[in-house]
């Protein structure tokens, strides 16, 4: 390859720790360019900065533009083969009109009809839904239906069989949160088409799924279960449970013994009722519940997250980008972004009182490669 024809191209340029700009340096750099050789100190300050820059920016959606051309949707675009589901994804401003929220993660508006079926499939790809509002959709993994309800947090590792079902008269919409960019950066994805149809006994709302009678026992595991399988083996994560567990360590907070993670500030993660480590290999799940008037410190991790507001008020700060939000809304915190939320919820905006925040991230990723930090500043 000649050095004109390859994609390889560099300047020689005067500047401190560069070599002279000499012909002898023009003809080396045009053998590199030949022969698809970059030199490190022509890079190192792209390729090793002094902190990460990520290429995702911040980025507020607000819900119920997203919810309104759901709608719209709902009205012209089939639920089949082919599109598969009625996903609408969340597009990072920065990242080239990818469907990606972040280098790593997906999040998207997912919509079903009344009595609709998205058809069953399955993917390599780590999934979740979570629900902000409404009720009456069926998930169903493996065979097993698993009923979707405001606040609940349904997880669902890759390679399950799953298909949606909407037994009311009424559509209903939630958030769907993916891997998917983490996955094709890494060129590791199977896709694979299950049935057209969902069986009659798999339409049949139980009150508690079977994943649920076997693993939603606080504290307990059957011994019945041997396989360790990747991602949890609980299905539904009920907001009965999740909200009890925000409001107990508040009152904890109160009586004076602690219990929060800041003045003001409940939070719980979601975790693997079998192994106690996230509820799935490549994404971390959290709920956060700040009181009117408490501030979050201001924190930087690497990683990146997605932020749902579930409900109430209040203002965020990323980076540089401070919104108002209000249920509902998403947005993004990149990789070594400050990150840091007021409440400003009251019992007019919120049943808890507080701001409500619902987030996922990538970082048992970067916590199995060891590339893990955070920055609090107090």
């Amino acid at each position: 390859m000649t050095s004109t024809d390859s994609p390889v191209r560099l300047h020689a340029v005067d500047a401190p720790g560069q070599p002279d700009v000499t012909p002898a340096l023009e003809e080396l750099y045009r053998g590199f360019e030949s022969e698809l050789l970059v030199p490190l100190w022509t890079e190192i300050g792209d390729l090793m900065p002094a902190h990460p820059r990520s290429r995702a920016v911040p980025h507020l959606w607000k819900w119920e533009n997203l919810v309104r051309l759901a709608e719209q949707a709902g009205e012209i675009v089939p639920v089949g083969r082919g599109g598969e589901r009625r996903a609408i994804a969340l597009a990072n401003p920065s990242l080239g009109g990818r469907p990606f929220a972040t280098p790593t993660l997906w999040a998207a508006i997912q919509y079903l009809m009344p009595g609709e079926d998205a058809p069953e499939h399955r993917h390599t790809q780590h999934a979740f839904r979570f629900v902000v509002e409404g009720s009456g959709v069926w998930t169903v993994v493996g065979g097993d239906a698993v009923s979707m309800n405001r606040g609940d947090f349904l997880p669902q590792a890759g390679w399950n069989w799953h298909a949606h079902h909407n037994a009311t008269d009424k559509p209903m919409a939630w958030i769907d949160g993916l891997d998917i960019p983490f996955q094709y950066l890494t060129e590791a994805q199977f896709f694979e088409f299950g049935r057209d149809e969902i069986s009659d006994a798999e339409r049949i709302t139980p009150e508690r799924s079977r994943s649920e009678r076997l693993w939603g026992h606080p504290g307990l595991r059957p011994l019945s279960a041997t396989q360790v399988a990747p991602g949890s083996p609980l299905l539904s994560y009920k907001w009965e449970f999740t909200d009890r567990a925000l409001r107990d360590q508040l009152a904890i907070e109160a009586e004076g013994y602690g219990g929060t993670v800041e003045p003001g500030h409940a939070a719980v993660r979601y975790t693997n009722p079998h192994t106690g480590g996230d509820v799935l290999p490549t994404m971390r799940t959290e709920f956060h519940r700040i009181v009117r008037g408490a501030e979050t410190a201001p924190v930087k991790e690497t990683g990146s997250s997605v932020y749902q507001v579930f409900d109430g008020s209040g203002t965020v700060t990323v980076g540089d980008r401070t919104w108002t939000v209000t249920r509902g809304d998403l947005f993004v915190v990149p990789s070594w972004t400050p990150f840091s939320a007021k409440s400003e919820a009251g019992m007019t905006d919120s049943d808890s009182g507080a701001l409500d925040l619902f987030r996922f991230g990538d970082a048992p990723v970067f916590e199995a490669l060891q590339l893990n930090r955070m920055e609090i500043s107090r």
